[in-house]
């Protein structure tokens, strides 16, 4: 099939990339000559593992392109995927602007037959609005389906290839035809294609990640109830775990949740809520308390040094809001160094693929580290807000020589609190009792 992406975001260039490797296909689109141009030379903007391998091969192939000509692209599409950002407004909705406009300039190139497929996290309504605006500017029916997308950062080719489900929100069945042979080849081990109305489809995305974003936000919550009471939250976690109908995934304490979905959607489906009568009182106590649990490491520091952090020094293993990406969209990490700088501390900080977002937003105010020991040099303490793979085992002994003081703060629950005590530090993480190095 000939497919027009229109947004080489996140979503549109996964979503683009992925098509053209299974044989279609594919123009990305996007108003950014810059980021255009930057493609066209092998440069991917985002770091996402294999995603860089599968453009370089399909461009390669002739299977994908990238060109800032709209029109052209539009006029030989079976498919015009709509990918363009829906960020959040200040009442905490989604802001469609971007996406009106795409609406109104790939109109009236538009071919008949071709379907408008959007793949936005949108609100209800959005493609009944479509729908209606395409037909006003076009004098006929045109074909608008909706097509959430579920891709994990860090994982978005594997869950692009090996999907859960796919689900497709559409007026016509025949529109979803044409969906369902696009989607055969990932579909090849019986995961289910569910075919609904667009009204059903738009919620979808939204109820997903905000059950997704309430089950963090439930076992932050239990993990600060378990320290005050002298409990363990990992043998809390593993004693309801075990029950089937609830499960593990998901069930990680930790230091906040943060990126571009689950703060955004769960904000968005709280004002969806409102807008028809209904109070989201779950929606915004899950947004309250992950606010929340963005400043219990700070507060664990502030404690610990009585306050007094001016020309301490501090430094931080982990930006991105995950391990595997490099997007720091309201990631805990950044709240921790508004607060230490507040404070008057001294940062260092070390990321595997995120510092040099980091660095657009602070410049010289902090320093930076290209290796995870090298930021240890002189610090009175560590602070770690991600769990990338390479914090997990690190060498303690040195660890420990690095550092002015031998004191971490472990957002993640990377380690063993006794293994931390017997190693001499002092240790303090999630939902679990502190231990010292004073206690050996």
């Amino acid at each position: 099939m000939k497919i027009a992406v229109v947004g080489t975001g996140y979503v549109g260039l996964v979503s683009g990339t992925c098509f053209a490797d299974s044989g279609n296909l594919v123009t990305c689109v996007d108003i950014d000559e810059r980021k255009i141009e930057q493609l066209n030379q092998g440069q991917i903007p985002i770091y996402e593992p294999g995603l860089s391998e599968l453009v370089l091969r399909a461009v390669a192939q002739g299977r994908l392109h990238f060109t800032t000509e709209l029109p052209k692209s539009i006029r030989q599409a079976d498919l015009v995927y709509l990918a363009v950002g829906t960020p959040q407004s200040d009442d905490g909705s989604a802001d469609l602007t971007a996406l009106k406009s795409v609406i109104d300039h790939i109109a009236p190139h538009l071919p008949e037959d071709a379907i408008v497929v959007i793949k936005s996290t949108v609100p209800v309504g959005t493609n009944e609005m479509a729908y209606n605006r395409l037909k006003e500017l076009t004098g006929r029916e045109c074909h608008v389906a909706s097509n959430p997308e579920f891709l994990k950062e860090g994982a978005a080719i594997n869950d692009f290839m090996y999907p859960d489900r796919v689900v497709v929100g559409v007026r016509d069945p025949a529109n979803a035809e044409v969906l369902r042979e696009l989607y055969a080849p990932y579909l090849r081990t019986e995961r289910p294609f569910l075919v609904m109305s667009p009204e059903s489809a738009e919620l979808t995305k939204y109820v997903a990640n905000a059950l997704l974003s309430t089950k963090i936000s439930f076992i932050n919550e239990m993990a600060n109830i378990c320290e005050k009471m002298k409990g363990d939250i990992n043998d809390v976690r593993r004693g309801i775990g075990h029950d089937q109908r609830i499960g593990f995934a998901f069930l990680f304490p930790g230091c906040g949740y943060g990126g571009s979905c689950f703060p955004k959607d769960v904000r968005a489906l709280a004002s969806i809520a409102r807008s028809v009568g209904v109070e989201p009182r779950i929606m915004d106590s899950v947004d309250e308390v992950n606010n929340q649990q963005k400043h219990v490491m700070i507060q664990k520091v502030e404690a610990y040094f009585d306050g007094g952090l001016a020309g301490k020094t501090i430094a931080v293993w982990g930006l991105a809001f995950k391990p595997r990406t490099d997007d720091i969209r309201e990631a805990p990490s950044l709240v921790l160094i508004d607060r230490m700088l507040e404070l008057g501390a001294d940062v260092q900080v070390h990321d595997p693929e995120a510092m040099s977002n980091v660095r657009e937003l602070y410049g010289d105010k902090i320093k930076y580290a290209s290796q995870p020991m090298d930021v240890l040099e002189a610090a009175d303490a560590l602070v770690i807000c991600t769990e990338w793979s390479e914090f997990r085992h690190p060498e303690f002994p040195e660890v420990k020589r690095r550092m002015s003081a031998p004191v971490i703060f472990d957002g993640r629950n990377l380690y063993d609190p006794e293994q931390m005590r017997e190693e001499g530090f002092t240790y303090y993480s999630i939902g679990r009792v502190p231990v010292s190095a004073d206690q050996n």
